[in-house]
This record gives structure tokens, sequence and C-alpha cells, in this order.
């Protein structure tokens, strides 16, 4: 990184800590109620974060690359996209654990569209969620919820996936 990137970045998180501190010195009702925001969401990624990647490291040594190749990979057919929807569901703590386990898939052969259907249905369908959802809501609200919503994220995962690889799209290795 550019040194000038790093002091612009470094700035900000002073500025940040400088706020957070002065408002509760001075009481200043928003800066507290940030800072504790802060603290709380820190607590829960740190609760989160560690399963997850063990779970991942899991995933990685466990399912060999040929199983995913041929359940989600190119020559797969359309039931990888319900297989998306399905390793999608039981995910706990929304999207932060679904990117790395779609990297990980990517890594192992899956193709773009079935990536983008599981990250998609992470968003939409995860069962803690729809059960959450079910019990203020209503079941009948969250079957139709559900039924619109994954042929859409198939829909548009399938056509986003085509266009990039029309486009000869590639993800760039970290």
């Amino acid at each position: 990184m550019k040194p000038k990137k790093k002091l612009i970045k470094a700035s900000g998180v002073i500025l940040y800590i400088a706020f957070v501190s002065l408002s509760f010195i001075f009481g200043y009702n928003p800066g507290k109620l940030i800072g504790h925001n802060f603290a709380s969401f820190s607590l829960e990624m740190i609760k989160l974060l560690p399963p997850v990647f063990i779970l991942i490291g899991l995933f990685e040594v466990w399912v060999k690359r040929e199983f995913i190749e041929k359940h989600l990979g190119k020559k797969s057919n359309l039931l990888s996209y319900l297989w998306a929807i399905l390793l999608a569901g039981p995910i706990a703590g929304g999207l932060i654990p679904a990117f790395p386990i779609a990297y990980s898939l990517f890594q192992k052969g899956a193709k773009m569209s079935v990536i983008f259907t599981f990250i998609g249905a992470a968003a939409v369908c995860r069962i803690p969620m729809t059960l959450f959802e079910a019990s203020f809501l209503g079941i009948k609200f969250t079957l139709v919820r559900l039924l619109i919503s994954l042929p859409l994220v198939v829909i548009s995962s399938i056509w986003l996936g085509n266009y990039l690889e029309k486009k000869d799209y590639r993800i760039m290795e970290g």
C-alpha cells in the first residue's frame, strides 16, 4: 500500500478514536452510541469468525475439488442451483461467512452462476432468518417471499454468470 493511503487510513482511525473518546468525556450521546455499536459489533465478530474459519478450513480439506466440479462446476445441470441454495440455508452470521465459502467454491471449480446463487440465497433464505421472519410476519408472507425471491436469485445469477463468462472475467488472486 502506498504511504499516502496508509496515512489517510491511519488518520481516519485516529479521528474515529478521538471522536468516540471525546464523546464519552463530554457526554455527546450520538458519539457514545457509535462507540457502543462498534464495540458490540466487534464482539459479535470475535465470537462468529473463529468458528466460521474453522468450518471453512474443514470444508477446504474434506470436500474434494472433483466433487465440487461434478455437482457445481461448468458441466453441472440445473440441480446445481438447488445444491447452492441448500448449502446457503444453514449459514449463520449473514454474508460474512458466505463470501469466504463462495471463494472456496470458486477455487474448487464451481461456476460463477452457482456461486452467485449461493451468495444470493445466503442473503435471502437462511434458515435462522426465515424462521425469525415467519414468526413475526407469518408463514404465508415468508413462503410468498421465498417463492418470488429464489427464482429471481437463480435467474439473475445465471444471467450474470453467463455475462461475465462471455466477457472472460477472472477473479484476481489475493
